[in-house]
């Protein structure tokens, strides 16, 4: 029995050589920030690490190493808005609310899918960036095939919204 093949280790530096990118490029995708990106798919290999025989007994270590990304990026945009919110009351009771001037604005791809509520974001990203079937994105989120094809299809009904239909269509092909 080879036992570089048997080594967790030399198992888990082959999985983070084969997928850090990818769980990059997915942590950038769904938050719209390359810099939380890294530190999300770095936060996520830790915990993976961390539970490496749950994952490597998986049968599909890379659809769970994509479920941690998702969780670890809903729970930075809860934070996030959590924080939003506290900082808004904390603006409105210190001074007065001063409109916004109406200046039209450019929205591209990256901008409208941080308009979406998580869940349609990750499920548009997933079956269209990163071309997943529905079953491997419901896996990823940990929901139903159902779910996905709902979200998806809600969530490129809003993203046509807003980017027009040629745009969103773009999307679909693959572009990002």
């Amino acid at each position: 029995m080879d036992t570089a093949v048997d080594d967790p280790t030399t198992e888990f530096h082959d999985f983070f050589e084969r997928h850090y990118a990818e769980l990059a490029r997915l942590a950038h995708l769904l938050t719209g920030e390359p810099d939380a990106a890294d530190d999300l798919a770095a936060d996520a290999m830790v915990a993976l690490w961390h539970r490496w025989d749950r994952v490597r007994a998986a049968d599909h270590p890379v659809a769970y190493a994509r479920g941690v990304v998702a969780n670890l990026v809903r729970s930075r945009i809860r934070g996030a808005v959590r924080e939003r919110r506290r900082i808004a009351i904390f603006w409105d009771r210190r001074s007065e609310h001063v409109d916004d001037p109406d200046i039209p604005v450019v929205v591209d791809v990256r901008t409208a899918l941080r308009a979406l509520p998580f869940r349609k974001r990750a499920c548009v990203v997933l079956r269209h960036a990163f071309d997943l079937s529905e079953r491997d994105t419901a896996q990823a989120l940990g929901v139903s095939v159902g779910t996905v094809k709902s979200q998806t299809s809600k969530g490129m009904a809003e993203l046509q919204r807003l980017l027009g239909p040629r745009a969103a269509t773009e999307l679909v092909g693959g572009r990002n």
